[in-house]
């Protein structure tokens, strides 16, 4: 990198929405001067004709013209298609229920933006994730509610050292009453919730048009025969369906056998629901790795509160983890991650494999 950067130029990625507006704004406040990168990753309409990248583009364009900072488009789609969706629809095939977010930062987005960074002579980059930075560690955001460092746990540590995340120190309703204020057009703007860069869709009709349909049957944990499902990749663990195996209890999914085709179901307290421990591949540090075994906190998927753990060496290869929960935890899902911290600090994540 170039030891001339300029220490107060930051380029920001500006998706759209208000989170990495008010960013943007904040910034300003800062005296830093922004440039504004709307990255375009995804050129599909959705179901119903619409292209949510173009309408966000449209946004981020306004947002960059009310708040008089600069403006780039740059296209990402090749490389999000090729180090993110492709993982995404291989891991559905293999079994997995692969978390593209968690891979997008690293690979794409944060990637994208050090390297215009680098072009037009920035020190920094920043987002509008509701995370924060204390020199080379990566915290929690002061939003418990919104918190996203979970997205945020496989980012280099490199990206993370020349990382801003404004909105870090902010609640949700803070941020949309400063862009109230400003009189941003999307201050009441939804926040999204769908895969990364590609929005908000039917997930399953979204995934049938990419995966072949591979239909098999679905089985209590008892072992009886229940119903037909319509192919493993297209249900997650844990998730209801609507199978039940007598008297009207609902079950939800508890295994994807796909030895031999087979979605085994359960109620919803089933013992086969829970786990204890569990193996995770690919562990990725933020900072120096931690000696282990390691007492920590840990969380298997966003939002869910923080579970108290005990990370341990695998005995047989170094790129795995053991990790044993001190509490059962429900829908451990393989292709998902486990994400580690210590107090506010998020030192990492693995791949959860089995």
């Amino acid at each position: 990198m170039n030891n001339e950067l300029n220490g107060k130029k930051v380029v920001l990625g500006l998706s759209g929405g208000v989170d990495s507006a008010i960013a943007a704004h904040l910034l300003q406040k800062q005296g830093y001067e922004v440039l504004g990168v709307f990255l375009k990753n995804w050129t599909e309409d959705d179901e119903t004709g619409n292209c949510t990248a173009r309408v966000d583009r449209e946004d981020a364009i306004r947002v960059a013209a009310k708040l008089g900072i600069a403006f780039l488009t740059v296209d990402y789609e090749k490389e999000y298609r090729e180090r993110v969706f492709s993982f995404l629809l291989k891991g559905l095939e293999e079994g997995l229920t692969p978390n593209p977010d968690i891979l997008c930062n690293p690979l794409v987005k944060f990637e994208a933006l050090s390297a215009i960074a680098d072009q037009v002579g920035a020190k920094w980059i920043a987002t509008g994730h509701y995370a924060r930075r204390d020199g080379d560690k990566l915290l929690a955001g002061v939003d418990k509610e919104k918190d996203q460092s979970y997205f945020l746990s496989r980012i280099t540590p490199g990206q993370l050292k020349r990382s801003l995340f404004p909105i870090g120190e902010y609640t949700k309703p803070q941020v949309r009453g400063l862009a109230k204020e400003l009189g941003l057009h999307l201050a009441e703007k939804d926040s999204t919730s769908g895969i990364c860069f590609i929005g908000e869709r039917d997930f399953v009709d979204f995934i049938k048009a990419r995966v072949p349909a591979k239909p098999g049957p679905v089985i209590t944990a008892d072992g009886e025969k229940i119903g037909e499902h319509e192919g493993l990749p297209f249900y997650t663990i844990g998730q209801r369906h609507g199978f039940g195996g007598g008297g009207g209890v609902p079950h939800y999914v508890a295994e994807k056998r796909f030895k031999d085709n087979t979605l085994v179901v359960a109620p919803a307290y089933d013992e086969s629901l829970f786990k204890t421990e569990l193996i995770a591949l690919y562990p990725h540090w933020l900072t120096k790795p931690p000696s282990l075994p390691l007492k920590c906190s840990c969380r298997i998927r966003y939002r869910q509160p923080l579970q108290e753990c005990e990370v341990l060496p695998n005995a047989e290869e170094k790129d795995k983890l053991k990790v044993v929960f001190n509490s059962p935890q429900r829908a451990v899902t393989p292709g998902q991650y486990a994400v580690f911290y210590e107090g506010e600090v998020c030192l990492g994540s693995a791949m959860i494999s089995q």
